[in-house]
């Protein structure tokens, strides 16, 4: 019943042997100080290679843009270097992988920036508290981007994409969702601004088209994709007109020819994330006419139903994949996915626990016997 799910899919030029992707999962598990990838991330990639892509975890593109504990980042050439066995081993196992590049914005605690303020699109402050190496504090007021610091970061991004290039990445996807840099230029509760960046959203689209349009020199518009979170509040981040806005940003999707564009769309039922805000994948829908990927909440007959509708071109699971390392053959066959132990604690321990040591089908069968 799910033949649906394993029908190849050409998402750009990159070639997904089936429509089960896994979304990008932030864990917390890079070697410090440096925020180096490491062996233990090289397993726990090998072992997911059986997706038919896969989003690396939200990586760092700078200092400025990296506020969670040991994510890795993708900066420096010793990031470069810890990259390249990881992406050897999805390669090696007949996996793909693309590089997710995070710019985290006013969600930076100071600790991470030597005691100075984060930067955003708009002096404004995130409610709740940040995750940082001294536990949770208090998320700082940050200070406005000036227009050629703007600038100075789409050329972080595009450096980030160069050595993404050089880590043997199979593209890139910019992380436009959840209440990050690029959402909240997009959004019209963080973006107070009145210049060029600012006001209607198409202007508050403008980074994200000049960001893109970086990842796309370097990659090519094929290997390049995104993921916006277009309904519903998000780390304080919320639009008073998310159709208008998201419509925009779909058209800079459109207008660049993207590979892909993912969205992040929880409903009222959501397990991690809830609103009554609609979801926007129909306006996108009408806009962008390259592959559409879904994501939140989805179980494998949903995920039938909705590309079947046309409704989508492939769904991503998060959560599912990070005590199923097999999650695609599990549901080829239509066995039970295993719970995940000790949520949420496992999923940002320093260690193997709850990271690696989840068993795949084969593995429960023979400790069985």
């Amino acid at each position: 019943m799910h033949d649906t799910l394993f029908q190849p899919i050409e998402l750009g030029a990159i070639h997904a042997k089936n429509r089960i992707l896994m979304a990008p999962l932030t864990r917390g598990r890079s070697t410090q100080p440096g925020s180096i990838p490491n062996e233990m991330m090289v397993e726990y990639y090998r072992q997911r290679a059986g997706a038919g892509l896969i989003i690396s975890e939200a990586t760092g593109i700078s200092v400025e843009g990296a506020g969670w504990p040991a994510a890795p980042g993708i900066w420096s050439d010793e990031q470069v270097e810890g990259w390249k066995p990881v992406t050897q081993a999805v390669h090696d196992a007949g996996g793909t992988i693309v590089l997710q590049l995070w710019h985290m914005g006013r969600l930076v605690h100071p600790d991470f920036l030597g005691g100075n303020p984060p930067v955003s699109a708009s002096a404004t402050k995130a409610p709740g508290h940040a995750h940082t190496f001294k536990g949770r504090q208090e998320h700082a007021q940050a200070r406005e981007l000036s227009v050629e610091e703007i600038a100075r970061v789409v050329g972080d991004y595009r450096k980030a994409a160069e050595n993404a290039k050089a880590a043997g990445f199979d593209g890139v996807q910019l992380h436009g969702a959840n209440g990050y840099l690029v959402d909240q230029f997009l959004r019209d509760s963080t973006n107070l601004r009145t210049d060029e960046y600012g006001g209607p959203a198409e202007n508050r689209a403008r980074f994200l088209r000049e960001v893109l349009t970086a990842l796309v020199e370097v990659w090519g518009a094929d290997r390049v994709s995104v993921r916006l979170s277009p309904n519903g509040e998000t780390q304080g981040c919320d639009d008073s007109d998310p159709a208008t806005t998201f419509a925009a940003a779909a058209r800079v999707c459109e207008d660049l020819d993207l590979g892909f564009v993912e969205l992040r769309q929880p409903g009222p039922d959501g397990t991690f994330g809830q609103t009554d805000v609609p979801q926007q994948d129909g306006v996108i829908r009408q806009i962008y006419t390259g592959p559409l990927v879904l994501n939140s909440d989805y179980s494998a007959e949903e995920a039938v139903a909705d590309i079947e509708s046309g409704r989508c071109d492939a769904v991503s699971f998060g959560r599912p994949y990070i005590s199923n390392p097999d999650l695609a053959e599990r549901i080829r066959v239509g066995a039970e996915w295993a719970p995940n132990v000790d949520v949420p604690r496992s999923w940002y321990l320093p260690g193997p626990q709850g990271y690696i040591d989840y068993p795949t089908m084969d593995e429960e069968r023979a400790a069985a016997e």
